[in-house]
């Protein structure tokens, strides 16, 4: 009869012959250990850029209204291809948005630049 050890620690198994873990710590630490080796998962990806967003806009936008360089908010690893959801002003202005803090990029004396808003009670959708 074969020998199992288990895929973790290493130990020799008892007990059933398909078992291949020890017990509960090593089977969830051999599968974390596993998963930290893949690439992360599409998902994992735009969520972490998405929270990564917030923070920035957030930490830049403490009044609910302001303006920075975009280079300044993009040199932090903000990324504006990442957002929830948009706002349309009566301007036709296009504010995206991720959560509750919106920008918009205007080009003003030639320089890039974000306005910063935070998401206020009249900007909900009226049906």
């Amino acid at each position: 009869m074969k020998r199992m050890t288990c895929k973790a620690c290493g130990k020799e198994l008892t007990g059933r012959s398909d078992k291949l873990f020890c017990d509960l710590h090593c089977k969830s630490s051999y599968h974390y250990r596993k998963s930290l080796e893949e690439a992360p998962r599409f998902y994992n990806k735009v969520d972490n850029q998405l929270k990564q967003n917030r923070r920035i806009l957030k930490s830049y936008n403490k009044a609910g209204k302001a303006t920075v360089r975009s280079s300044v908010l993009e040199s932090e690893g903000f990324n504006p291809k990442f957002f929830t959801h948009y706002w349309k002003n009566t301007k036709g202005d296009i504010y995206l948005f991720v959560y509750e803090y919106g920008f918009l990029k205007k080009k003003e004396n030639n320089v890039e630049k974000y306005i910063l808003v935070k998401w206020q009670n009249y900007m909900e959708c009226r049906g």
